[in-house]
């Protein structure tokens, strides 16, 4: 297995292609390979993210019942695969309003998950705030879980990327702009409830609405940013998930150890100050 290949200790995946309708269920040999493979390399937790094509706030009736059957594949594949969490864009209220859209999505999620259960968290992903996307403002995460929690037979929780956080701007690269952004997401959503992060640089600025993803330290939030998020004492218990790009070989590796060495780095730091 890849993650475990390059010394990582959490992974995320895909349950069946992206950029596609059509999805199979994982085969029994399949689902046993996976749990002895995270049971014998101690990878923990597993993330599964959901089909881009997905928009369970479409106002078009096609699309949307599209969406609620192919997001229904989703829980019961991270079901089968003993997943603990499945993120999931919250999608475009395009066509609508936003309260409109909002509510569209919680019907939606509602009719996905109608009769499952299991001990998986369902995590809504913050985004970077362009056209008519829904959850660039923690107060939009945040109504989305209030209104299908009761409603859901799953924890609903959250899933914050660091450059949708920068780009629809919060922001995280400055040492107080990390604090604000903390407290802000322990007051709205609590951060119990912020389960995985996506750690990913921008390619574009602060409150650009862009979500396009650079290698760590190479983008606008850079190493100094990056170090102060993955110690703050409030994110440090939290999954990492790297989604950089791959433009060359050995990039997924570089980024790894790029994250570890600014733990090591500040905890060492840290030792020897105290």
């Amino acid at each position: 297995m890849r993650a475990a290949e390059l010394g990582a200790n959490t992974f995320q995946i895909f349950s069946s292609s992206p950029r596609m309708w059509r999805a199979r269920a994982p085969s029994s040999d399949e689902i046993r390979n996976m749990r002895e493979t995270r049971e014998r390399h101690d990878l923990a937790p597993l993330v599964i993210h959901d089909n881009y094509l997905i928009n369970l706030a479409a106002a078009d009736p096609k699309i949307r019942a599209q969406s609620i059957a192919a997001f229904r594949g989703e829980i019961e594949r991270a079901l089968a695969l003993g997943a603990e969490y499945l993120v999931a864009h919250p999608g475009s209220y395009k066509a609508q309003s936003l309260e409109r859209g909002i509510h569209t999505l919680v019907e939606s999620l509602v009719k996905a998950a109608k009769g499952l259960r299991g001990p998986l968290a369902l995590l809504l992903e913050n985004t970077a705030g362009s056209g008519s996307t829904i959850g660039s403002r923690f107060e939009e995460l945040a109504e989305l879980r209030r209104l299908a929690s009761d409603r859901v037979g799953f924890e609903i929780g959250f899933c914050l990327d660091t450059a949708h956080c920068l780009a629809s701007g919060y922001d995280v690269a400055a040492r107080a702009g990390l604090k604000e952004t903390v407290r802000e997401a322990d007051r709205i959503l609590g951060l119990a409830n912020v389960h995985v992060i996506h750690a990913n640089d921008s390619k574009t600025p602060l409150g650009s609405r862009v979500d396009r993803h650079e290698h760590i330290g190479e983008g606008y939030i850079g190493i100094p940013g990056f170090r102060r998020i993955l110690n703050h004492p409030r994110l440090r218990s939290k999954a990492f998930i790297l989604e950089t790009p791959i433009d060359r070989d050995g990039d997924d590796r570089r980024n790894l150890e790029t994250l570890k060495n600014l733990c090591r780095k500040s905890r060492t730091t840290t030792t020897r100050s105290s």
